[in-house]
């Protein structure tokens, strides 16, 4: 069995985060456009023990010594698939006193035995990507059970019977939900949920549809002015991996990419990183200068341009 947990990674949001992955690779309520993973390979709504309970316990407690700020139950697709949730974050609980987070895209919150097993959790960040249902379809590509208004619904229930943190992020696209009429949309669904905090992200990595377009800096801090609630704009790779643990990993990935170009299933495979791992390096390679991507029909690559690490 691959290991499912992930890092030490350096997190723009929760400091060092250890990764847990509890589904198999795209394994999603959604298929994003944006999704720097990218198409989903296993479109569903089902929950079950997708990867044994005992085997992620067992890998956790191993990689505890690490001393993350944070276990973050993320990965390879939605997490809350994951049907042993309320078990997990109890053993977590009794092991060690890291923080939970959990990353989710909200898409379940409205079934009352998700809500439950997330009760202990310490952080829940889901995600809102869309104003309404032709927005919803266009940009997460949903199952088809899941509508906008019930998937709303659910976060504004959730945030009300949540004891814990409760942050939310927007993710915006040029073109589509930055549009002023679009963003308002987001805007008064945000007035709704009443999070303890907005995060607004964009576009960084390749995303799985080329129309998935970005929005400049510029244009992320005047979309958070205008929003009701305090909001922070986290699309800024900058400097996370500056840290001095994480200089093997990056250098590492920078030899391997000095001698052919590599995708990020490249990378991930034969360094035996997790993918999720590798594309937080080549965000921040990437933004500093250091890698050109190079686009196919098949695949995106990376290759370095220069030495300046």
């Amino acid at each position: 069995m691959r290991s499912q947990i992930f890092g030490p990674v350096p997190s723009r949001r929760l400091g060092r985060s250890l990764g847990v992955d509890l589904v198999p690779f795209k394994t999603c309520t959604y298929d994003c456009i944006y999704c720097q993973l990218g198409p989903t390979t296993c479109k569903t709504i089902d929950r079950k023990e997708w990867v044994p309970l005992d085997a992620v316990v067992d890998q956790l407690k191993e990689h505890l010594p690490a001393n993350p700020d944070y276990i973050t139950l993320s990965g390879s697709g939605e997490p809350t698939l994951y049907s042993r949730l309320a078990e997990l974050i109890d053993q977590i609980k009794t092991t060690t006193n890291v923080p939970v987070a959990v990353l989710t895209n909200g898409s379940l919150l409205w079934r009352d035995d998700v809500c439950r097993q997330l009760m202990d959790a310490d952080l829940v960040i889901p995600s809102l990507d869309a104003g309404d249902e032709a927005m919803f379809r266009l940009v997460n590509r949903p199952h088809a059970e899941l509508a906008f208004e019930q998937m709303l619904g659910g976060l504004i229930d959730f945030r009300g019977k949540f004891p814990g943190d409760c942050w939310l992020e927007v993710f915006v696209l040029a073109g589509s939900t930055a549009l002023p009429e679009e963003f308002a949309k987001i805007a008064q669904c945000i007035r709704q949920i009443k999070p303890g905090r907005v995060q607004l992200n964009t576009v960084s990595r390749p995303p799985a549809e080329p129309s998935a377009i970005g929005v400049s800096r510029r244009d992320l801090d005047d979309l958070a002015s205008a929003l009701p609630l305090p909001a922070e704009v986290i699309a800024d790779f900058r400097g996370v991996h500056q840290q001095t643990e994480f200089a093997a990993g990056r250098e590492q990935i920078l030899q391997m990419l000095r001698r052919r170009p590599c995708s990020i299933a490249d990378i991930a495979d034969g360094l035996a990183m997790h993918r999720n791992e590798v594309i937080k390096y080549i965000e921040e390679l990437s933004v500093a200068g250091l890698l050109e991507e190079v686009v196919t029909t098949a695949k995106h690559y990376y290759k370095v341009i220069t030495d300046r690490d």
